[in-house]
């Protein structure tokens, strides 16, 4: 029988991953949304807010996806736990490590799933890159996160207030995918963040971590396509190196295949497999990286942004 999942908050990534993936998944069945937006008008009940999601679904509801920004996920996440619903989290999975933490307290507390569930490290050259890297020596890392905010993030003024990440919320996505291929945990050295006069969160970040020639750039200001890469050379070799978000993987320049796997449909398989194992699974690396990046971050103003 398939699970009853009701997604709530109802934005650009709910719209074209959560609800493709869950009608293709026979593991789901889309049984509610809660939305401040209005009624989606999707054939199925529809809430304004999680509270009266969980009321009145009571009973009828196995799970969430939660796709609000993520200074709102603590507390809809731990609502749903006590109401006994196992949880999806979009990325990142909180705003802080301590609500990540707190959830996966409540989550063992009640004997419920919760999912952090990183898009990116289900993109189809990572756990080829992976294996290729496992027990190796890395000597060099450049990840290059390139894009245009107008572009795949516009209107969306939560985004630049404080919690809401700036360039650090697809950055995050690029840390996600390292703290998953590489042989050894990465710790941040020291950070430069570019914010906008006119806003709380950073649109470029320049981070360097310890040891040597280990570097990230991410910048919002791309307007030339994206440029979504991941470069990891190794001693004595090989260089392995994601590009198009991990989607597609060179070693020593040479392209792998690596299949067409779809990131959400895989969240959503994992998910299932979760739920029927009785376990919980939430990857706070890529978190706590970007907490460390504003921990020891030098700031510099930039112009406004508009």
């Amino acid at each position: 029988m398939a699970y009853r999942i009701g997604v709530v908050g109802f934005g650009k990534i709910a719209r074209d991953q959560h609800l493709p993936s869950i009608a293709a998944d026979p593991d789901f069945e889309l049984a509610a949304v809660a939305t401040r937006a209005g009624d989606p008008e999707l054939g199925i009940p529809w809430f304004e807010n999680p509270a009266e999601l969980f009321a009145a679904m009571a009973g009828g509801l196995d799970a969430v996806a939660i796709c609000t920004p993520p200074t709102a996920r603590h507390a809809i996440a731990r609502d749903a736990l006590k109401a006994g619903l196992h949880v999806l989290l979009e990325k990142p999975p909180a705003a802080t490590l301590g609500e990540i933490e707190h959830l996966e307290r409540v989550a063992r507390e009640c004997g419920r799933t919760l999912y952090a569930g990183w898009h990116s490290q289900h993109a189809a050259a990572v756990p080829a890159a992976a294996e290729i890297l496992s027990g190796r020596k890395v000597s060099r890392i450049s990840i290059s996160w390139l894009e245009d905010v107008r572009k795949w993030h516009p209107g969306q003024e939560w985004i630049w207030e404080a919690g809401g990440f700036g360039v650090f919320d697809p950055g995050i996505n690029a840390l996600s995918i390292a703290t998953r291929i590489l042989p050894m945990p990465l710790f941040v050295r020291s950070a430069h963040l570019l914010v906008p006069a006119n806003k709380q969160a950073p649109i470029a970040a320049r981070l360097a971590f310890v040891g040597e020639r280990l570097e990230a750039e991410l910048d919002w200001r791309f307007a030339d396509g994206e440029q979504w890469t991941i470069r990891v050379e190794t001693a004595p070799g090989p260089i392995v190196e994601l590009r198009d978000g991990g989607a597609r993987l060179f070693v020593d320049g040479a392209e792998k295949p690596v299949g067409s796997n779809g990131e959400y449909p895989s969240i959503y398989a994992s998910f299932a497999a979760l739920i029927r194992a009785g376990r919980s699974e939430v990857d706070r690396e890529p978190l706590r990286i970007v907490a460390d990046a504003f921990l020891v971050a030098e700031r510099e103003a930039t112009e406004a942004f508009l």
